[in-house]
């Protein structure tokens, strides 16, 4: 009787071994989507935030009630995934600086490229950073695409180029400006002292600077220029 316990355990053993090496012998990941955000009107990326900025939404075609996936768009306004499986899917972004798209359907095979040309809600334009004094002072012109209300201007400082609202050791806000006499498209000026932040602005060090600004759209995020950095 032991014997035939014995004989049927290493059986049962064996099929279930057999039945996990078939479910390991899948196919890996073996295509790669990657793109751009482009602004519509004048062929510029539109950047981003990296911590809880847009994300690309997409859902693989095939399964019942299939689960919405999500890709990180850089800074620069650029992307890629290369851990995508070969396959048809809808692609689409919401919560973003710039209104929503709509759906796309698309067959990604390989390396495949697709850029989302879309209209910011805002355009930094005529960025200029440097030292006056005892302040880093940035100017520059926020330019508006919709009738939405500009809800704060920022300038927003790291050590890492990756700086942005989220990911900040020092900054200055100016909220509501338009309440406060700004007039979009005309120059705004932000400062950060440098006696006051010497424990992060010591000589030597350099660190990257960003203006952004934010409209009151329904889940709006900031819209950026590219970082600029300062030596110190």
């Amino acid at each position: 009787m032991k014997k035939i316990f014995v004989k049927t355990l290493f059986i049962a053993m064996s099929a279930l071994i057999l039945h996990s090496c078939e479910l390991d012998n899948y196919d890996g990941p073996d295509a790669t989507l990657s793109g751009r955000i482009i602004d519509k009107e004048t062929g510029e990326l539109v950047e981003q935030d990296i911590i809880r900025g847009t994300q690309i939404e997409f859902i693989e075609h095939g399964y019942d009630n299939p689960l919405t996936q999500y890709m990180v768009i850089k800074n620069d306004g650029t992307y890629a995934n290369k851990m995508m499986f070969a396959n048809d899917y809808t692609i689409q972004i919401r919560s973003a600086n710039f209104p929503a798209t709509e759906p796309v359907e698309i067959t990604i095979k390989g390396n495949t490229t697709y850029d989302f040309e879309v209209i910011p809600y805002l355009r930094i334009k005529d960025v200029q950073i440097k030292i006056e004094g005892d302040e880093v002072v940035a100017t520059a012109k926020v330019e508006k695409t919709t009738g939405h209300k500009i809800t704060r201007i920022g300038l927003y400082a790291h050590q890492n180029q990756q700086v942005g609202e989220q990911m900040r050791q020092l900054y200055a806000e100016w909220p509501n400006p338009e309440d406060g006499g700004y007039v979009a498209g005309n120059e705004c000026r932000l400062s950060i002292p440098i006696s006051t932040n010497k424990h992060l602005l010591k000589p030597g060090t350099k660190f990257y600077f960003r203006v952004g600004a934010q409209v009151d759209a329904s889940e709006a995020k900031l819209n950026y220029a590219p970082a600029i950095q300062v030596a110190f």
